[in-house]
């Protein structure tokens, strides 16, 4: 049952997060008058489908894996960047069968600051659902005034050895704010071996230590595959907690969805710069065992049905909230097929004045079109591994 669930909240999830982020493209196309000619929830068979005044047809498909905006005149480019020729034949297209000034309202004639700002709108729509949601969790349980206490420091740890204390408040690590506990333990699991400087707070006195996170196992010692990161041996609290103004939460959102970006960021650079293995990057069959775990250890707790409906409830939106995120930021990666890499050609093309030549984007788009799969296989090697079935397929092939 809890696999069935899983797969099933992941599915709406992931329905619910890309459906928002091409509901970001839509918009801002609206905005700027760009005709539309489809906006499909799902893909696949078409169940359900009406056109609005706007003359753009909205779907519910069968195969409910996100959605997709299908521009108006797509049928005559070849790229979301279409080089003079192509852009020629389109206009004479449109013109044949519209009249003249009729091609002004289609996406690829708009101005690139127009079609700069449509294609951004997606990943900012889903950074700033990710705002939303978690501005919705800050709101409803509240948050802690003294994030990063010291509230346990272990013997013979790198923190006794760097000189903190209980009562010691954390405020900085690395330079990054602390808004919540969680911060602190994230900032050193992503910096082992690395010193890392922490300002702090100690009965009043502003002070700065530095410390350098042993390496070790953050895994549990039954998983297929460990997992290793930076620890100082302490405890930290986020203090007691109060309810928020709204605009508190919402500011609190904003500063959770930042945390999670600079975290991503700080991770993938570290693998480029050979401190980390990648092991951690996880791709839909990590997210799915994710769920059935949380689900089973909601499922597990001994609070009536109804807290646990709760609870559940609220574990799924901020899993949501950074899985949104996540796409958002994968998004902008500047490879073609993705919009960042869209992003990169409107750059191009505002600063000399032309597009691309065909033959530029073609390689761009085999080359995007390689990295991403090749990204996919990765994390789905990765998920396997963490199932435990990565050693499974090793053996076939041994």
């Amino acid at each position: 049952m809890n696999v069935l669930i899983s797969i099933v909240s992941v599915l709406v999830m992931l329905s619910i997060i890309v459906t928002i982020h091409e509901l970001g493209h839509f918009s801002v196309a609206r905005l700027f008058r760009t005709k539309v000619a489809r906006f499909s929830v799902g893909f696949g068979p078409v169940l359900w489908s009406r056109r609005d005044r706007n003359g753009v047809l909205w779907c519910l498909s069968a195969l409910p894996l996100g959605g997709y905006v299908k521009f108006a005149g797509d049928e005559h480019v070849a790229s979301m960047s279409p080089t003079a020729e192509d852009l020629q034949v389109a206009r004479e297209a449109i013109v044949a069968r519209e009249g003249y000034g009729a091609e002004k309202a289609y996406f690829h004639f708009k101005p690139v600051w127009q079609r700069f700002l449509i294609v951004a709108a997606g990943p900012v729509a889903n950074f700033v659902l990710s705002i939303v949601l978690f501005a919705l969790i800050f709101g409803v349980t509240g948050k802690g005034m003294a994030p990063g206490t010291v509230s346990q420091v272990l013997p013979g740890s790198v923190a006794e050895s760097a000189g903190f204390q209980v009562g010691d408040r954390i405020l900085r690590v690395d330079g990054r704010k602390i808004e919540r506990s969680q911060d602190v333990v994230m900032l050193i699991q992503l910096r082992a071996d690395t010193p890392v400087r922490m300002d702090i707070v100690r009965d009043g006195t502003p002070l700065t230590l530095t410390a350098t996170p042993a390496r070790k196992l953050m895994s549990a010692p039954d998983e297929p595959v460990p997992v290793y990161g930076g620890q100082l041996g302490i405890g930290v609290g986020d203090g007691p907690r109060r309810a928020l103004w709204p605009h508190e939460a919402l500011w609190s959102g904003v500063q959770m969805t930042g945390s999670i970006l600079d975290t991503t960021v700080t991770y993938i650079g570290r693998i480029f710069t050979g401190k980390e293995s990648g092991d951690q990057l996880s791709g839909i069959l990590g997210m799915t065992k994710a769920t059935g775990d949380m689900t089973a250890q909601v499922a597990a707790d001994k609070a009536p049905n109804s807290h646990k409906a709760i609870n559940w409830l609220f574990t799924m939106i901020q899993m949501a909230a950074i899985i949104s995120v996540g796409i958002g930021f994968i998004n902008l990666w500047p490879i073609p097929v993705l919009d960042g890499g869209h992003l990169v050609f409107y750059t191009f093309e505002a600063l000399f004045r032309r597009p691309l030549s065909a033959a530029v984007q073609g390689i761009g788009y085999r080359f995007g079109l390689m990295a991403l799969l090749g990204l996919m296989l990765f994390a789905t090697w990765n998920d396997l591994n963490r199932m435990g079935l990565g050693k499974f397929f090793g053996g076939l092939f041994s």
